[in-house]
């Protein structure tokens, strides 16, 4: 085993690594922010439908950021791709709740699962077209 090869990969590991944790906790407080209802307090209480539509938004957001990480060159093109993610995902998250859903708010708040569940789903929908147009 090459020990300087290996270094050279872990540092560029954990660089990468932590570049992408910084990008998915600041897509999740922006995400948070712009949610109509109070994610981290309704899932402290035992809010399934909070926690699904969570999961399913930060499911949609590292998928194409691990797209990213395999298709890019450089840690500035990986925070482009990243940044232009995020944007979609809420900008998607902003249409769903105003056409789709009537009263989104109250439906996760009383811990609507089917609201979630299909909340989630787009996002991850979302998502993983992100990481496929990140390929070609």
């Amino acid at each position: 085993m090459d020990w300087f090869a290996f270094q050279t990969g872990a540092t560029a590991f954990v660089i990468a690594f932590a570049l992408a944790g910084v990008f998915t906790v600041a897509f999740k407080l922006i995400y948070q922010w712009v949610t109509p209802y109070h994610e981290r307090t309704l899932i402290r209480d035992g809010n399934p439908a909070a926690a699904i539509a969570l999961g399913g938004a930060l499911i949609g957001y590292v998928l194409p950021l691990a797209s990213a990480l395999s298709h890019t060159v450089s840690l500035m093109e990986f925070a482009a791709w990243a940044t232009l993610a995020g944007v979609i995902q809420i900008v998607v998250f902003v249409i769903v709740s105003k056409l789709a859903f009537k009263n989104l708010a109250e439906r996760i708040e009383k811990g609507e699962v089917a609201s979630s569940i299909y909340l989630a789903s787009i996002s991850i929908c979302v998502g993983l077209l992100n990481a496929a147009c990140m390929t070609t």
